[in-house]
């Protein structure tokens, strides 16, 4: 191996290492000063045997070179060696394509939070006609105006909300890719804005809060209005308002690695809170309930983590545990009993229901439940299929 072309490489300084990666494909690592000096030095042109001749004058050391460049390959840093360009997928294409970093920059002004703090402030000081209620979400005596009502905003704030978090993700580069996911038992649609890690951390607190901005900015527009108005449209209004804060208590589940959990992980120092927590869990786990034929003595892996981290790891996998056993006991209680009874009636009424309406309204709930619960197998399954070993930045 004589010379290595790099693809384009961003870069910021962590502490004493420097992230770095593409944005293009959100892939990063943590590379301690030598290993950016030698990714420098590379870029320069300069082959791995004139790169470690450089360290070691440098340093002192002998730097394994060729295994470093091994690594870069890995991670799909290298675009060419020895003249030969490399055979790599093509990163995903990211959803809406047409839009460029320089079409939102303003995104990332800090006037846009000031604007949305004095919004909110302005909301809660006029005090408008929103009660906290179910009353408010029942605005008409038609129930299919409620649901098509419900079914129309809440579609739409999250698809706002999503997009909110790829545009501003989009405003420092990073591509971003809108996709249906799952968080336990739950269908949700999230957005992948790997590579957001390179940014400066105000915009990557900008870009992971800017989805519960939307709704809190939505909330109040749609409150002062109804303030502003009277009969049907304040009831309409009043509804949208509760509407758009109705998802904004999910963002605290932090162990489903929601919005939150993301500024957590950043405001922490953490690289990787979630997938360090369940590796700690499943460590104590293991300790706790020992099974025959399987090492006891295994290190802990929160030991490898700087203290700061390894800290917030400890506390995270508490709540991990606890919120994890509460929501699926929840699920087992509650959701699925509910959901098999619907369904097992839904059956028995669309083959012996006393009525065509009956038996049209059976098989619309069958046909309906079937279909969410298969989209969620399937993009559980995808999923699974999809994930591969993340890009853990190394120490």
């Amino acid at each position: 191996m004589n010379r290595v072309r790099l693809h384009t490489l961003d870069s910021r300084p962590d502490g004493d290492e420097w992230i770095v990666g593409r944005r293009a494909t959100g892939r990063f690592v943590a590379l301690p000063e030598v290993g950016k000096q030698a990714l420098d030095l590379l870029d320069q042109g300069l082959t791995p045997a004139e790169v470690g001749a450089r360290l070691r004058t440098r340093t002192g050391d002998d730097i394994d070179v060729p295994d470093f460049v091994e690594a870069l390959l890995g991670l799909g840093f290298v675009a060419e060696v020895d003249g030969r360009a490399i055979d790599q997928e093509p990163p995903p294409a990211p959803t809406l394509a047409w839009i460029r970093p320089r079409h939102v920059r303003r995104l990332l002004s800090p006037v846009v939070p000031v604007a949305v703090a004095l919004l909110i402030a302005v909301t809660v000081l006029t005090r408008p006609p929103v009660p906290l209620d179910y009353r408010t979400l029942l605005w008409s005596s038609h129930g299919s105006a409620v649901i098509a009502l419900g079914a129309g905003v809440g579609w739409s704030l999250l698809l706002l909300h999503e997009c909110a978090h790829l545009l501003t993700a989009r405003a420092t580069g990073v591509a971003g890719r809108i996709r249906l996911g799952t968080r336990l038992q739950f269908l949700v649609l999230q957005t992948d804005i790997s590579g957001i890690e390179l940014a400066p951390r105000r915009h990557r607190l900008t870009a992971y809060l800017a989805g519960i901005a939307t709704n809190l900015t939505a909330a109040s527009l749609a409150a002062l209005a109804a303030g502003a108005t009277t009969g049907t449209p304040r009831r309409v209004l009043a509804a949208v308002a509760l509407l758009a804060l109705l998802p904004l208590p999910f963002q605290l589940l932090v162990f489903m690695r929601t919005d939150l959990y993301f500024v957590l992980q950043d405001l922490t120092g953490c690289r990787d809170l979630f997938g360090d927590g369940v590796a700690y869990t499943r460590y104590r786990a293991r300790r706790l309930l020992p099974r025959r034929g399987r090492r006891t003595d295994e290190p802990d892996p929160s030991l490898g983590l700087p203290a700061h981290e390894r800290r917030a790891v400890r506390g995270y996998s508490v709540v991990l545990v606890v919120g994890t056993a509460l929501c699926l006991a929840f699920f087992a209680a509650v959701t699925l009993p509910a959901d098999l009874t619907l369904f097992a009636r839904a059956v028995v009424k669309s083959g012996a229901g006393p009525s065509a309406w009956d038996r049209l309204d059976g098989i619309t709930v069958v046909v309906t439940l079937g279909a969410l619960h298969a989209l969620w197998l399937r993009t559980w399954w995808r999923g699974r299929g999809l994930r591969r070993t993340p890009s853990r930045p190394s120490r």
